[in-house]
């Protein structure tokens, strides 16, 4: 039998869906499992969106321009505008989701053997990424205990070789909802020109910041023209995950042509999201307060719940909706997969992310979780319930 590439073999499963199988099973026993595990909102997908998609009049489907159509490109260049991010629709160039935005931001700018520092935990996605392409993830923890600020400069300065070519940060983030600061960007620019490096910004959360916190790009950085790329992405902010639409936007020239020609190896991004995310920059104001109010109703519950259970600690975030909580167990892959397979509350059980996966430091995350609020008040209040139970009988928790 052929062999399997290193890369194949060494590439981790998602600690989002790894634990896939068990929930399957779970189900097919009658059991009721609550998704907490994946960041798929409930929120409906706007109208604008879906009735464009409805009222389509295209006779053939065809090929896109491969950096994406240009009358979603410059309508995008306007939605930043009003975001306070100065760009052309030239600078702008649409993905199949934020995934290959990232991607090809990799590919373009690291060669194999290239370095990519990383504030840990992070998704998970970008290991994989990085692997993809060839590129070294090295890790600068940060901390459950300061709710995941940035790390020091000296963390990141200790960590710098003449192979560190690029700085990714999530803002706001995710796994830990953490929403960096505009002084704290600033320290990343310092770092960033000091070294020469790139700044690849996934900012896909940016409408879903709270409590009064304003979100501040790092494309708003001064002096970053040449050295930002950005990520976003349609997925969350309009609850369209399916559509698999993203962009990478840079003021970097030289960035965009040659990722264009990993674009044109691909031909085009999807036609039918193109047209939902062309149509859903209409999306009235009121649809993102409503959805900021829902968000913030569910973390506090979400979070007041787990702070409430003995052992437990779980920082409020500010952004995003993702929390990461410390629970009072010794492994969180054994503690995610025993609630598939063996708890049962009232017939029922929760499906959590292990942290583990959202870590490159062997041994970190062991007693964390990812948790996702994007489930309706009552099913996560019935959430905290069963975790409060679990975490009371789960055979190898820890005590302080």
């Amino acid at each position: 039998m052929p062999g399997i590439s290193q890369k194949g073999i060494q590439l981790p499963a998602s600690p989002i869906r790894k634990l896939v199988p068990y929930a399957e099973k779970a189900k097919a026993e009658g059991v009721k499992i609550y998704h907490l595990n994946i960041g798929q909102p409930d929120i409906h997908t706007p109208n604008e969106a879906l009735n464009a998609v409805k009222s389509t009049t295209l006779k053939v489907i065809e090929y896109s321009h491969s950096a994406g159509n240009e009358s979603y490109r410059r309508k995008l260049a306007a939605y930043y505008a009003k975001n306070g991010i100065q760009v052309t629709h030239n600078d702008i160039l649409i993905t199949t989701g934020g995934s290959e935005a990232l991607l090809f931001g990799i590919m373009t700018c690291l060669d194999p053997g290239d370095e990519i520092i990383i504030p840990e935990p992070f998704y998970a996605n970008y290991l994989s990424f990085a692997m993809t392409a060839g590129a070294k993830v090295v890790p600068v923890k940060s901390t459950i205990d300061n709710g995941f600020a940035l790390p020091p400069v000296e963390s990141f300065e200790a960590l710098i070789t003449p192979k560190t070519k690029a700085i990714i940060i999530s803002n706001p983030g995710n796994p830990t909802g953490y929403l960096y600061s505009r002084s704290e960007l600033e320290k990343l620019r310092d770092i960033v020109l000091r070294h020469d490096l790139y700044l690849f910004a996934d900012e896909v959360y940016r409408e879903f910041c709270y409590d009064g916190e304003s979100f501040f790009s790092a494309m708003q950085l001064d002096g970053l023209e040449n050295h930002v790329v950005l990520v976003d992405s349609v997925s969350k902010r309009y609850s369209m995950c399916g559509a698999r639409i993203g962009a990478m936007v840079t003021r970097n020239p030289q960035v965009i042509q040659t990722a264009l020609k990993f674009a044109q190896a691909r031909l085009s991004p999807p036609t039918f999201g193109q047209i939902a995310s062309e149509a859903a920059l209409d999306t009235p104001d009121t649809y993102f307060e409503e959805v900021v109010n829902e968000y913030v109703a569910r973390r506090d519950l979400l979070v007041d719940g787990l702070n409430s259970i003995e052992g437990v600690f779980c920082p409020k975030p500010k952004g995003a909706f993702y929390a990461m909580a410390r629970l009072p167990i010794q492994n969180s892959d054994h503690f995610c997969q025993w609630l598939l397979e063996e708890f049962r509350y009232q017939n029922a059980t929760v499906m959590l992310a292990p942290a583990t996966g959202f870590y490159s430091t062997p041994g970190a995350g062991l007693n964390e979780v990812r948790i996702g609020y994007v489930l309706n008040l009552n099913d996560l209040k019935a959430c905290v319930e069963i975790l409060r139970e679990a975490i009371r009988v789960y055979p190898n928790k820890t005590h302080s």
